[in-house]
C-alpha cells in the first residue's frame, strides 16, 4: 500500500508580502505578480496528478488553490484551520514597526519561541495543532494520495516541524517558502519524510518571512 504525500503550497505574492507586513488572518488578495506565480506553479503541479485539494479559507490561499483546481478538475475544500498564524497586535504592521514597538516579544517570536504572536495572537504550537488536524482528517483511511494544501508560509513551517517531529525550538531550521513554492512530505510506515522543500522552477526570494524580514 503506497504511502500518502502532502504538498504544502504557499500562496502567491501579495502587496503586504513585499513590505514584510504581518498578514496573519487579514484577508489580503494576491497581486498581479502573485496571480502569475500561482498560474505558473499550477501548471507544474497539475503534472503531479494530485488527488485532492484543500485550502485555507483566506482569499489569497483560495485563489492559489483554484488556479490548480481549474486545471485538474478537482474541487477545493476550505478550512479555517489552515489559516496563517493570528498575529494579534502585530497584524497589519511591518516587521520594522513591530521591532520598534514590541522589541523583546517580537524577537523572541522570530527566534522561534512559542510565545503568542502579538500578545493576543496564536502560538506556533497552536497553529500546528489546528493545521495538522485538518490534514489528518483529509487523509484518514486513505493511501496513495497526493494532497495539495494551499496555505501560508508560517502555517507550512508549523506543519513541517510538527510532522517531522522536530523540537519546536528547531522549527526555524526549516527555511521559508517563497511565494507559490511548495514542500512535499511523504509518509512511510514509520514516519513522515521531507522529500522536497521550497520547490519551484525559478528561485524566488522569501518575501515576508513570517513578516519579520526578507530572511530570518
Amino acid at each position: 500500500m503506497a504511502g500518502n504525500r502532502v504538498l504544502l503550497w504557499r500562496h502567491g505574492q501579495t502587496d503586504w508580502n513585499m513590505v514584510n507586513r504581518f498578514q496573519g488572518h487579514s484577508d489580503i488578495p494576491l497581486n498581479n505578480v502573485g496571480r502569475y506565480q500561482v498560474q505558473h506553479a499550477a501548471e507544474i503541479l497539475a503534472g503531479m496528478n494530485p488527488t485532492a485539494i484543500i485550502s485555507s479559507d483566506l482569499g489569497r490561499a483560495q485563489e492559489t488553490a483554484q488556479a490548480l483546481a481549474k486545471l485538474v478538475g478537482l474541487s477545493v475544500t476550505t478550512h479555517e484551520g489552515l489559516r496563517e498564524t493570528n498575529g494579534g497586535l502585530w497584524e497589519g504592521k511591518t516587521g520594522k514597526e513591530n521591532r520598534a514597538e514590541d522589541f523583546q516579544n517580537f524577537i523572541r517570536w522570530i527566534d522561534g519561541e512559542d510565545n503568542p504572536a502579538g500578545t493576543t495572537g496564536e502560538k506556533r504550537s497552536e497553529v500546528a495543532t489546528r493545521a495538522v488536524a485538518v490534514i489528518s482528517e483529509a487523509l484518514a483511511g486513505k493511501s496513495d494520495q497526493l494532497l495539495i494544501v494551499a496555505t501560508h508560509g508560517g502555517t507550512a513551517r508549523c506543519v513541517l516541524g510538527n510532522l517531522l517531529q522536530l523540537p519546536l525550538s528547531h522549527w526555524g531550521v526549516i527555511g521559508g517558502l517563497s511565494n507559490a513554492a511548495w514542500s512535499i512530505l511523504e509518509r512511510n510506515p514509520r514516519q513522515w519524510n521531507l522529500i522536497e522543500h521550497n520547490a519551484g522552477s525559478i528561485p524566488e526570494p522569501v518575501y515576508g518571512e513570517e513578516s519579520g524580514a526578507t530572511s530570518a
